[in-house]
């Protein structure tokens, strides 16, 4: 029996004259050849070289060659508020301490990383001189260093950790020495201490400015009160109206009533057939005219009432009149006077509270990690760091050949 034979393809050989032999077909299989290196691989590999090993390498070599040994110093602090009692309320000057201020312990938070803290500490330790070290250019400070880049390396040197729930804050400074460093951590303290001393200072002297002002305003309508009283009572020479206006209504009375009997006397005799020209009748016309006039001119002192007087009750209303107008015009000075004393009196109180206050208050900085000192060093982390630069140029370098590799298929 004759067999068709295949070529290495599987398909059937053919006759020499092109048609398929007869007889029942057989596939071969093929085997895959060997693997080769091709030249994309050689160009992935020199790319991985030099994206990730080399840098990699670049970076350990300066870490562990040239990168300068940082100790770290901490320190820690809360700003806290103490109020000592009145020696009377708390028998004997009980002193109470409140929580941390949440708002001063914020200011002191910012300022602790602003330029204004640089200055101060460079102007005490010389922070060029501890943070320029040579053969270090990446992790010291560069030798042309203005305040601007001392406040961005400032940044990196000292790294502030701020609890707002306990008001607690924790400073950590880096520095190429120890003593640089628990001096630099000892400096900020100081400096912050400072501040909240500052702070303190200025709201003391704001409470006691807007009181003080207070003050000179309640005694400046006091003065004021007082001397109208005194213009008033230059003017009318009366030194108190109402216990002036008594004794005289006490004297016109009295002179009303003798009025009131001479004129009963006169008509009594009158009524007696007694003529006129009786002398009696005369003398007691004259004192009837000399009562009226001693009335008059006693009301001429309440409101200008004139001598010509024709009765007694003619001159009643214009007298009451003008004394309504002096009464008047005394008791609304009065008014004022009252007023401008009881102010003055409100504010003197309120100032001598706010002096009170002022001295039973104080803020300042508790300290309950002391600036410590560093027997090693522990930064830079130099396999930490060697980790994450690993790492990222890794992944630059996986996402950068999976970019290519994607390109290259839907070409």
């Amino acid at each position: 029996m004759k067999h068709a034979t295949q070529g290495l393809d599987g398909i059937p050989a053919t006759s020499p004259q092109g048609s398929p032999q007869n007889g029942p077909l057989s596939v071969v299989r093929v085997g895959a050849g060997p693997a080769r290196v091709r030249r994309r691989h050689r160009i992935l590999m020199l790319t991985f070289l030099l994206w990730v090993m080399i840098p990699l390498a670049a970076t350990g070599w300066y870490l562990f060659a040239f990168a300068k040994d940082q100790y770290a110093s901490k320190v820690g602090f809360s700003v806290r508020t103490e109020e000592v009692g009145s020696s009377l309320g708390f028998l004997g000057g009980l002193t109470e301490l409140s929580g941390s201020s949440s708002s001063d312990t914020d200011i002191l938070y910012e300022y602790i990383q602003s330029q204004q803290m640089v200055r101060a500490v460079n102007a005490r330790l010389g922070l060029r001189d501890i943070y320029i070290v040579p053969d270090d250019p990446v992790f010291a400070l560069g030798e042309d260093a203005r305040i601007e880049a001392l406040a961005k390396y400032w940044q990196r040197m000292v790294r502030v950790f701020y609890d707002r729930g306990s008001g607690l804050i924790e400073v950590r400074v880096l520095a190429f020495d120890p003593v640089d460093a628990t001096a630099v951590a000892a400096a900020i303290f100081d400096e912050s201490s400072a501040m909240i001393n500052q702070l303190s200072a200025i709201a003391r002297a704001d409470v006691m400015r807007y009181t003080e002002e207070e003050l000179a305003r309640a005694q400046e309508r006091l003065k004021t009160a007082r001397q109208a009283t005194t213009a008033f009572r230059n003017r009318t020479g009366i030194i108190d109206p109402k216990a002036d206006i008594q004794g005289q209504m006490g004297v016109v009375n009295a002179l009303q009533n003798q009025l009131a009997a001479g004129l009963v006397a006169r008509q009594t005799l009158l009524d007696g057939a007694t003529s006129t020209n009786d002398p009696r009748v005369t003398q007691l016309d004259g004192r009837i005219a000399a009562i009226r006039k001693q009335i008059a001119e006693e009301r001429s002192q309440f409101g200008g009432v004139g001598t010509d007087i024709a009765g007694v009750g003619a001159s009643v209303d214009v007298g009451d009149a003008a004394y309504s107008t002096l009464l008047e015009e005394y008791e609304s000075l009065e008014v004022d006077r009252e007023f401008a004393e009881k102010s003055f009196l409100a504010a003197l109180a309120a100032r001598n509270a706010a002096v009170a206050k002022a001295q039973r208050q104080s803020r300042y900085l508790a300290s309950y990690v002391a600036p410590t000192r560093a027997e090693t060093a522990q930064y830079p982390r130099r396999f930490v760091l060697m980790a994450i630069i690993g790492g990222f140029l890794l992944i630059s370098w996986s996402i950068g050949t999976m970019i290519y590799y994607s390109l290259r298929d839907r070409r």
